[in-house]
């Protein structure tokens, strides 16, 4: 009997669906895809995360009793993840009381003086107010009359900055530090209207009833167009494409 069902994992949610798509002899017009589980990266290798996806042939609805055992199997396996990254984690805080470095750089200071450095060179005039929280991530907040310069286009002036004061910070130290860089409040701008986008993007995909495609974005956004449309019920999303082109793809539900 032809196997009509099939959960699968994967680095990306495009790779457990290819492979879903293999395993069922599909293509992706015959099934219909859920996304169980996005990818994770975890922290410095803690918490890792596959994605998940559970791919069944469109019309075939399995029985009740089979979705309550892929529940639980799901329940279990997050259960399990979560008690492996508990004791993974224990045992790398035992281990860097007593092995690792401590820093010799005040990250503050360093991030500082950096980006003050940029800045001159850029001759723009800034103001930076910095909050180190729990000595995991440094937020600096950036004021000043031209933050558009600093922003750039779609904010990836602003994400390349955060990008190099991550490796001044952190080279040659330990434990690691993550730098979020904002100004004006453009991230939090910047999520409102990314999640307006989705929305209407969706509505678009509805109404024709063929893919939508998005422009270009880095990982961060693309995870904020997935995240507003997890829970559609007529619509699914997915990446494609290589960085630093690598898009996302609203696709209308084949039983919509």
């Amino acid at each position: 009997m032809k196997q009509m069902m099939v959960e699968m994992t994967g680095k990306t949610v495009q790779e457990a669906t290819d492979a879903a798509l293999a395993e069922l002899g599909a293509t992706i017009d015959e099934v219909d895809i859920e996304i169980i589980q996005e990818p994770s990266s975890g922290f410095l290798g803690l918490g890792k995360k596959p994605a998940k996806v559970v791919v069944k042939m469109i019309g075939y609805e399995p029985e009740e009793e089979i979705k309550e055992e892929i529940k639980e199997e799901i329940k279990e396996e997050i259960r399990e993840e979560e008690i492996k990254k508990e004791e993974e984690v224990q045992k790398e805080d035992g281990e860097e009381k007593q092995s690792k470095p401590q820093r010799t750089k005040d990250p503050v200071a360093t991030a500082e003086k950096f980006l003050k450095e940029v800045f001159d060179s850029m001759k723009i005039e800034a103001e930076m107010e910095s909050e180190l929280v729990d000595n995991k991530q440094l937020k600096i907040n950036i004021r000043g009359s031209e933050m558009g310069v600093i922003i750039g286009k779609r904010g990836q002036t602003l994400d390349s900055l955060q990008y190099l004061t991550n490796l001044v910070i952190n080279k040659g130290e330990s434990p690691y530090i993550s730098v979020t860089l904002d100004t004006e409040s453009y991230r939090e701008r910047r999520k409102e209207t990314l999640e307006s986008l989705a929305f209407n993007l969706a509505k678009k995909a509805k109404h024709l009833r063929k893919n939508v495609i998005l422009e270009p974005m880095n990982p961060y956004e693309r995870r904020i167009i997935h995240s507003t449309l997890q829970n559609d019920r007529f619509v699914t999303t997915y990446s494609e494409g290589t960085e630093p082109h690598r898009y996302v793809v609203i696709s209308p539900k084949k039983h919509y």
